[in-house]
């Protein structure tokens, strides 16, 4: 086309022909074809379905509405690790940071054969409405590695983990983004990425992220935080809507980090925990399961299965077992349209990210039964990471009675507004976190303006 002037009429065939070409149509024009086509993953479309609802509810302005639907920035990385062998295997890693709006981005890294950008993207957006939600400094951000990280030795997952933070230096630091232990990520690995950082800027940066080991700058109380959070909001949940006062009968899917410290903190509260479950499958007992002894099991066996006094059960069956409290705290979409007629309980407490999908959500509001979101119930974890953030920051060691103390008081805060603004407005549990998280959100971004 050299020496062609190309004129206003054909400039807007073009336009038209690459409208077509992508799929794109009218008010769509202005969203982001690649941006689309990558993130829209099951979670992510459901994340977004999400928002989207509660935009038309709040009458939330179209340029606000719009600007949150994506993220601000993704990075996608290869890396290459050398393996035990001698031989050199290739991972693609993310990292997405959905809105900074409030502050440095926040948000977990997990290691999983599932990870991928949308998934990633779709977590980065919870985040964000969790931070909100919780009055934290922060906007949400994910990262991840497609891996199977139990097939990897410490070394290969040392070095994994290092190339990986050398990858995404650029987005990361104690003023831009922070990372934390998620999915088959723990304090060592948070040791490891925060050692690669440190010494690539020549000086120790404790802050580069939370979940560390307490000797070297992590929080007293972070381990547990976020299954105390889920415990607490259990308790909060159960005192305001279900009353029950004589050991509640407790499900708990999932016996990793938050479902086990959730379950030790029911049973330690006179709870019942009548089953639980981990990878391996799950197990039951009507008269209730003795958790402290259950703890000395998987620590010998390393799964729940063949627990003295009790009998199996799949991870599928425990979701349907009547109970007054269900706590899924395992992988996200566990309860759908397919099982959710089969749920027998009262109140769903969700310890993991979205194992509720919209339309089951939809199904148990018209059933009655109570929903308490992800964004308020596992937020114990962040809010901790907060703590240590700041003790990081300002050279300060928090004894772990007041990390608890602190976590409770921002906990209860966050649980008055939202079951308020529930029953004030008639509104599901998620929709009335998700609007108080945006709606700050959204103030925030007017106050702030548009640049340029």
């Amino acid at each position: 086309m050299t020496g062609t002037n190309l004129n206003e009429k054909s400039l807007q065939s073009i336009s038209d022909d690459l409208k077509k070409n992508l799929g794109q149509s009218g008010d769509k024009a202005s969203q982001f074809p690649l941006t689309r086509m990558e993130c829209e993953s099951e979670l992510f479309l459901q994340a977004q379905s999400q928002l989207d609802e509660v935009a038309k509810s709040m009458g939330l302005e179209k340029h606000l509405h719009e600007r949150l639907r994506y993220p601000k920035r993704a990075m996608i990385v290869s890396i290459p690790v050398k393996m035990d062998d001698k031989s050199v295997k290739s991972f693609v890693g993310y990292r997405v940071q959905h809105d900074v709006t409030l502050g440095p981005a926040k948000g977990g890294i997990r290691f999983h054969p599932s990870v991928n950008l949308g998934e990633v993207a779709a977590l980065a957006m919870l985040m964000t409405w969790k931070c909100a939600l919780m009055g934290l400094p922060y906007g949400g951000a994910k990262g991840g590695i497609n891996c199977k990280p139990w097939n990897l030795s410490i070394g290969e997952n040392e070095r994994l983990t290092r190339r990986y933070t050398s990858e995404i230096i650029n987005l990361i630091g104690p003023d831009k983004d922070i990372p934390a232990p998620d999915m088959y990520t723990n304090e060592q690995t948070m040791a490891w990425i925060m050692d690669t950082y440190s010494i690539n800027v020549g000086y120790t940066v404790p802050s580069v992220v939370t979940g560390k080991p307490v000797s070297i700058g992590g929080s007293l109380g972070r381990q547990e935080a976020t299954g105390r959070g889920v415990a607490h909001c259990t308790k909060r949940a159960n005192q305001d809507f279900l009353k029950l006062t004589s050991h509640p009968r407790t499900v708990i899917q999932g016996f990793g980090n938050v479902g086990s410290i959730t379950a030790k903190m029911l049973y330690e509260s006179d709870y019942q925990i009548i089953a639980v479950s981990d990878v391996f499958g799950g197990i039951y007992n009507k008269n209730g399961l003795d958790i402290h002894k259950l703890f000395q099991h998987v620590q010998k066996t390393g799964k729940v299965e063949g627990f003295e006094g009790s009998q199996p059960v799949s991870n599928e069956a425990l979701l349907e077992l009547d109970c007054d409290i269900l706590i899924p705290a395992a992988l996200g979409n566990q309860i759908t349209q397919e099982n959710v007629s089969k749920i027998q309980t009262k109140l769903i407490v969700e310890g993991a990210n979205g194992p509720v999908n919209p339309e089951a959500d939809s199904y148990l509001k018209k059933n009655n039964v109570i929903v308490v979101p992800d964004i308020l119930a596992n937020a114990g974890g962040v809010t901790v990471s907060y703590f240590e953030w700041v003790q990081g920051l300002m050279h300060l060691l928090w004894s772990e009675n007041e990390v608890n103390k602190r976590l409770e008081q921002l906990m209860d805060k966050a649980c008055d507004e939202v079951f308020k603004l529930s029953l004030d407005r008639n509104i599901r549990l998620r929709m009335a976190a998700l609007q108080i998280g945006i709606s700050r959100l959204a103030e925030a971004k007017q106050l702030r303006g548009l640049y340029p």
